[in-house]
């Protein structure tokens, strides 16, 4: 497996990592037994980089990392690094009611989490989305006190913009921002990925496969189950989702050029632009695991990147990538 290291103080992982919240929630419904069995199949191929949040699942994905980490040999165990992203306030039926980053409630979810992981340290630890009534040095300053005290690894960051990057990383080292980044979502590029390189700060990628979208397995007749929230998304949506999948049938005669998949395509080009970027795969069975894995073989020349280019432009995505309320929540977008 190759590795990456995360930015200039974090932690050296394998240059894929596993994105697991869609084996507990957003997504329809998953198996339980292949979400397992997929955890295992991960580590088995050298990946370390586990992803989770405490609200994906009201606390689900991380009973299950849990359980998949205490039934996995123990040197795989033992190289396993597990992100947690904090902060979601949900209601019982599932719906978001906003954000908490004040020091008592950050390290009041700490606890929770490392009680339901069954571990003693979370390697690296992040609120989902800035709290805008506090101060992101308050909030990172409680994750320092929780680093010093040995609960936890490293500091990360989400969907935070330029400012707020400087202004965290004035209180303390950041080892990586989690970001969405993909073919379809290159914002990151004008203002955020050059500052996070002019602080040493590395990108964990997420939606490197825009939820499925230019995954290559998605139709257009495809009907969502009710409980996935890709039913609400702008993408999936109407003209938008013909015409985003006319972009990734573009990108088909790329990859099929190449021998390689769609999806292939996609996460190999996200590994091409940097060495500080770890892709996140959003796997929830064994099959698309291994395909994901199969581009980390896969080498994209100058004519390979120029042909990716021309076929899906910077901002050729139609509709955000969230619907209007979340794209509010997001520091990143303003």
């Amino acid at each position: 497996m190759q590795t990456r290291t995360l930015g200039t103080t974090g932690p050296q992982t394998s240059a894929l990592g596993l994105g697991c919240m869609g084996m507990s929630a957003l997504y329809g419904d998953s198996d339980r037994g292949e979400s397992l069995a997929t955890v295992h199949a991960a580590l088995d191929a050298g990946i370390t980089l586990l992803d989770t949040g405490d609200f994906y699942g009201m606390g689900h994905n991380e009973l299950l990392i849990n359980e998949a980490l205490r039934t996995a040999p123990a040197a795989a165990r033992e190289k396993a690094r597990i992100s947690v992203k904090f902060g979601a306030l949900r209601t019982v039926e599932g719906g978001f009611t906003g954000y908490d980053g004040r020091p008592n409630a950050v390290k009041n979810f700490a606890a929770y989490s490392l009680q339901r992981l069954g571990t003693d340290h979370i390697d690296i630890y992040r609120i989902a989305r800035v709290d805008p009534d506090v101060p992101i040095e308050e909030t990172v300053g409680a994750i320092a006190e929780l680093v010093e005290a040995g609960h936890v690894r490293h500091i990360g960051l989400s969907e935070v913009g330029a400012q707020t990057l400087r202004r965290a990383a004035a209180v303390a080292p950041i080892s990586d921002l989690q970001i969405e980044y993909s073919l379809l979502s290159r914002g990151i590029e004008e203002a955020i990925l050059p500052t996070a390189r002019e602080l040493g700060i590395g990108i964990t990628a997420y939606g490197v496969l825009s939820r499925g979208l230019i995954s290559g397995h998605f139709t257009r007749d495809r009907k969502l189950a009710a409980n996935d929230f890709r039913g609400m998304s702008p993408r999936f949506q109407g003209e938008n989702l013909d015409r985003n999948l006319d972009l990734v049938d573009a990108l088909r005669k790329i990859a099929d050029q190449k021998g390689v998949s769609v999806a292939q395509t996609a996460i190999a080009w996200v590994l091409s632009r940097g060495a500080d970027i770890v892709p996140l795969v959003g796997a929830r069975r064994r099959d698309r695991l291994t395909e994901a894995l199969g581009a980390l073989d896969i080498t994209l020349d100058a004519d390979d990147l120029t042909a990716i280019e021309h076929a899906i432009p910077a901002g050729a995505a139609a509709g955000d990538r969230y619907p209007s309320e979340q794209m509010a929540h997001l520091d990143s977008e303003h």
